[in-house]
């Protein structure tokens, strides 16, 4: 039975986790399902916008599944475990479409470095986040102290890490990593993807793009896929691939 739903209602997408047995803690299984469904949404141009949310009630994610990682060595662990996670962070991370997390429920550990590689984050109210990775022992291996590290103010971050404090949903809005607080967080994300809908999905898109190039999501790859789609409308890529094509010499005119 699968872990992760996936539908489309109109030209919204939604990813939803259901492993209640574990409060949807992250398993490689799972973070495979998020991987192949996020490989589906890149293919279809229909979807504008991704809700990632969670049916169960009592927590949005409460981090990666120690029984699928506590019996792994240090090489194992360090090449599979965090690298396959970060692979999949990354990927929401810079998908073209923009993503809304949707936290009804406690985020903690992966749960957490999974709702910050989304574009925003709606929270209920009674939700908090947390990274308690240090009173196990390890430390935040899926963008923890890296990607939250551009999100959150430093001193904030070290609470959460080093001494092992929540953030509510009330502080996490006030310092901006939360979009909106909501009793009823599902629909409250909604609302903001129906408005995504009416917007220019390649606008958005190529915006999205420089946004991360600014901030330094995946820069280097941002920059050579701007840059790249300038050229792709260009006459004279036109005319550099026609003339490959019948092996001839180019004539460029710079448009």
């Amino acid at each position: 039975m699968s872990a992760v739903h996936f539908t489309i209602e109109g030209r919204i997408a939604e990813l939803r986790l259901d492993n209640p047995g574990k409060l949807n803690a992250l398993s490689v299984p799972m973070l495979g399902e998020i991987d192949a469904r996020l490989g589906e949404i890149e293919r279809d141009p229909g979807i504008v916008c991704v809700l990632l949310t969670a049916v169960e009630s009592r927590a949005f994610c409460s981090g990666a599944d120690i029984a699928g990682w506590g019996h792994l060595g240090p090489a194992e662990f360090a090449r599979h475990w965090i690298r396959d996670g970060h692979r999949v962070f990354d990927r929401l991370a810079r998908l073209a479409r923009p993503t809304i997390a949707v936290i009804g429920a406690h985020a903690f550990g992966g749960g957490l470095e999974l709702a910050c590689a989304c574009d925003i984050r709606v929270m209920a109210p009674g939700a908090t986040l947390a990274l308690p990775e240090t009173s196990i022992g390890i430390v935040p291996g899926w963008s923890g102290t890296q990607r939250l590290a551009r999100l959150l103010p430093e001193p904030v971050l070290k609470e959460l890490v080093l001494f092992g404090r929540r953030l509510t949903a009330e502080r996490a809005q006030a310092l901006g990593f939360v979009a909106e607080v909501a009793d009823d967080p599902l629909a409250a994300a909604r609302d903001i993807a129906a408005r995504v809908v009416t917007l220019s999905p390649r606008a958005c898109e190529v915006a999205k793009s420089m946004i991360h190039a600014g901030c330094g999501e995946d820069r280097a790859a941002m920059v050579d896929a701007l840059a790249g789609a300038a050229m792709a409308s260009s006459a004279d890529r036109e005319e550099g691939v026609s003339a490959f094509l019948e092996k001839r010499k180019p004539t460029f005119t710079g448009s």
